[in-house]
């Protein structure tokens, strides 16, 4: 599949020289999800992102699949049964990418939870959401919650429950669907940047005018739909319009914190009370942990949201609220991410009670845009917007995504996916995780990735770190499009995040690497780009 740095260009004049059934703005997960629905109905669909793909929220969620716990809470029951079922539907589609994560929701006589409705509701929650019998919950007396994470509170603790959500790499899944659309025809543009909408005689839509930021060229691309998706930028979006719906979006901010796993050493994940009463997760991840989140209203720069030290204190007061013994403080966090919840705005509501639900926006010129809702919903929220689509299409194409499984994840079970990481492993010089990690970020490609290292080394069978990285990144240029640094450390590798040292410590291997594999790439673009990461950089620590 032809989709790397190099062909980029054929691909930018191949969609000015296309009427397409369907052009999606945006090029997060709600954007992917629809031109994967699009292009697999046998619709014509482009997609156009002004940054990186998954450069958004898609990058900065808790990296959860949710079942739908929390909105039982609110009793919306429709929305947990959806979501519920949804889960299982992308862990079978991408078994790499969404795996079964065990989570320890501790229970105390003087938190929000009591014991009684915690089981009950953890009992309707895996009803309603058909949770598989050996995922189902599991109830457990103070000793045994101990015994599986022993670095929580004792203080009041009755017991625990035991359940199931499903850990992903949200940017990951963003490019794996992307990738997808494009094996069946699709085209995906990224640093393209839709400027206005062009109208028919009508006063219809009938296509965009965007600028591609790598060359600093203006093209025309015509469509029978426009599809908004931009996430937190859906009302920028709008705002291009001559004519636009009232409603509007309510933006909440939600961070994470990470910090090393040697400074907070978990058994395993946990959901607890937060010091007002909210839910928190802490969740390892390789050698670190990450907790969050947060949920705040924001009407700051949508393009750069970052952590305040009141957010930063209030996960690290909630924090060490659960787990006394493993104090953390502002000097241990190594990383952080905010992200943007794209909300939609209801009277009288705080930002915790607004609904996480999607809703559709067609305005009198034709435009459709999208917003609200969860990452575990992406593949319902194209469903809906697409069969919206085809009533102007005049076409009645099933959806086909159900069983459709991601590029490169095609995977029959849980154990294949441990036998290939434990194969790459094997191979690694390291801790384990390295080889898991390359295993559930990019699914059977990660071979391929180790091979590429191995030729670099002068013992296949010890491949070292920097090896590994250069590898890596010359895969995601030459298969998943990635034009700058930056679309690498933060989008693709995760590693801005997770393993900024590797950044400190092989800066100058990467941009070599870079440079060699993206000549002609002018000077501007690559200034943008180096601005841009180093703000990035900056930013995940700006609350110190």
């Amino acid at each position: 599949m032809a989709f790397s740095f190099s062909t980029r260009l054929t691909d930018l004049k191949k969609a000015e020289n296309t009427v397409w059934d369907i052009i999606v703005i945006g090029g997060g997960i709600t954007g992917a999800g629809i031109l994967l629905d699009a292009q697999s109905r046998g619709l014509n669909a482009v997609l156009v992102e002004k940054e990186d793909f998954a450069w958004g929220t898609s990058s900065r969620s808790t990296k959860l699949i949710h079942g739908g716990l929390r909105y039982l809470k609110q009793m919306d029951i429709r929305l947990v049964r959806e979501v519920g079922k949804e889960r299982a539907i992308v862990h079978k589609n991408a078994r790499n990418l969404v795996c079964p994560e065990r989570m320890l929701l501790p229970i105390y006589s003087d938190g929000s939870l009591g014991w009684g409705l915690t089981s009950l509701g953890l009992k309707v929650y895996d009803w309603l959401a058909g949770v598989p019998k050996d995922e189902q919950r599991k109830m457990l007396s103070a000793e045994k919650t101990l015994l599986h994470e022993p670095l929580l509170k004792k203080d009041n603790l009755k017991g625990g429950g035991l359940y199931y959500e499903y850990r992903t790499d949200d940017a990951r899944l963003t490019i794996s669907v992307i990738k997808t659309a494009c094996q069946q025809g699709a085209i995906a543009l990224n640093h393209a940047e839709v400027k206005e909408f062009t109208y028919n005689n009508e006063g219809v839509i009938d296509g965009i005018k965007l600028t591609d930021h790598i060359h600093a060229t203006d093209h025309t691309l015509r469509s029978k739909v426009v599809i908004n998706a931009a996430g937190p930028w859906v009302d920028n979006v709008r705002s291009f319009q001559k004519d636009t719906t009232d409603r509007h979006l309510f933006l909440t901010k939600g961070i994470h914190i990470v910090v090393d796993r040697e400074k907070l050493p978990l058994k395993q994940s946990a959901y607890f009370d937060a010091v007002d009463q909210r839910m928190m997760f802490a969740i390892p991840r390789g050698n670190v942990v990450y907790i969050g989140t947060t949920d705040t209203p924001y009407n700051e720069d949508v393009n750069q949201p970052y952590p305040t030290q009141h957010d930063v204190n209030y996960i690290l007061q909630s924090t060490l609220r659960m787990f006394p013994d493993y104090p953390i403080g502002k000097k241990d966090i190594q990383s952080t991410w905010s992200g943007l919840r794209p909300l939609i705005q209801q009277k009288g509501k705080g930002p915790s009670e607004l609904s996480r639900r999607d809703e559709i926006f067609e305005s009198k010129d034709g435009l459709l845009s999208i917003a609200g809702g969860k990452l575990t919903g992406y593949r319902k929220m194209a469903e809906r917007i697409v069969n919206r689509a085809q009533r102007v299409i005049g076409r009645r194409l099933a959806c086909q995504t159900k069983n459709l499984v991601l590029y490169g994840q095609d995977f029959d079970s849980t154990t294949d996916v441990q036998h290939l990481c434990h194969s790459a492993s094997a191979i690694i010089k390291g801790p384990d995780y390295l080889g898991e990690r390359l295993v559930h970020l990019y699914g059977h490609f990660a071979m391929d990735i180790i091979e590429r290292a191995q030729l670099k080394s002068s013992n296949e069978n010890d491949v070292s770190l920097s090896e590994l990285l250069q590898a890596e990144l010359e895969y995601t240029i030459e298969h998943e499009r990635v034009c700058s640094l930056s679309d690498f450390t933060i989008q693709r590798s995760g590693m801005l995040y997770f393993n900024r040292a590797w950044i400190d410590k092989h800066q100058e291997l990467l941009k070599n690497t870079m440079a060699v594999h993206t000549q002609g790439i002018p000077t501007p673009f690559n200034d943008a780009q180096e601005a841009l990461l180093q703000k990035a950089y900056q930013s995940v620590l700006a609350f110190r």
